[in-house]
């Protein structure tokens, strides 16, 4: 059977994984400050919650392409990852597109 060649991409294979991004509102603060709760290091901020929502998402997206183009595991998403200081939660999707065969 014949390798197909996708979007430039040998055998390319698609997961969506469902992280959980948790936003916070500081007193002494104007800025919202929103963390992906079971991607460590993944950490954003934005004047807004529509600002600090955009800023996660791409925080998160670029954390997972540098783990990959590294050939590191991304995290495992936790259904129950909650932070109860949050004021705001919710679940993020990240679609990965990730090269399983090897170009000749």
């Amino acid at each position: 059977m014949a390798t197909q060649k996708r979007n430039g991409a040998l055998n390319g294979s698609r997961s969506r994984l469902n992280y959980h991004a948790a936003y916070y509102r500081y007193d002494d603060s104007k800025w919202i400050v929103a963390a992906v709760l079971d991607f460590p290091g993944t950490v954003s901020q934005g004047r807004t919650l529509t600002s600090a929502r955009r800023m996660i998402r791409d925080a998160l997206r670029l954390m997972a392409e540098c783990l990959v183009e590294r050939g590191e595991r991304l995290p495992r998403p936790n259904p129950k990852a909650k932070d109860k200081r949050a004021f705001y939660a919710e679940t993020i999707p990240l679609r990965i597109r990730a090269r399983t065969g090897t170009a000749r």
